[in-house]
């Protein structure tokens, strides 16, 4: 399993998280894309994931909920700009904190058929920043990588030599 990096700046309303991946940039970016695949990984295990809508377009809207036998936490946002193998762009907001509105930057950057996962989170604040790294945000990150890992040793496994390339 990767080791996940995350640097939350004192006084700076962002938060960089990095994460390498030992499979190729396309088979990363389908993970991220495919709301089936997404739903395998995205968040901590011990919550099932429900895709309402995955539009990684611009302008494309998505929606998940991440439900337990007790609880629904509900997520949404609008993707902005192309979503490329190379960048994604998006909008992220929990709906149990109304307005509280982040704008996330990812980049995938692949060396040797690895790939490295960059995220630039910026909060329309320190205290919003703050707030989400006391949310147990790291915890939640770190499971849903590992499970990320799994995904792409299982889908890497399942494909012919090569075939991820050009995708």
């Amino acid at each position: 399993m990767g080791t996940t990096r995350i640097t939350a700046p004192e006084g700076m309303p962002f938060i960089d998280i990095e994460r390498e991946f030992a499979a190729p940039r396309a088979l990363v970016y389908r993970a991220y894309v495919d709301p089936e695949l997404l739903k395998q990984w995205l968040g901590p295990r011990k919550y099932v994931m429900e895709v309402e809508v995955w539009e990684p377009r611009d302008g494309g809207r998505w929606r998940f909920i991440h439900r337990d036998s007790e609880h629904a936490y509900g997520f949404h946002g609008v993707f902005h700009g192309p979503q490329t193998e190379e960048r994604m762009l998006q909008t992220f907001e929990f709906e149990g904190a109304p307005g509280h509105v982040s704008l996330e930057a990812l980049e995938f950057i692949e060396r040797d058929g690895r790939t490295l996962v960059k995220n630039h989170s910026v909060y329309q604040s320190i205290e919003a920043r703050n707030a989400m790294i006391e949310s147990g945000m790291e915890e939640g990150m770190n499971d849903g990588f590992d499970r990320l890992d799994e995904l792409l040793e299982r889908l890497a496994a399942q494909e012919p030599a090569g075939a991820g390339a050009g995708r």
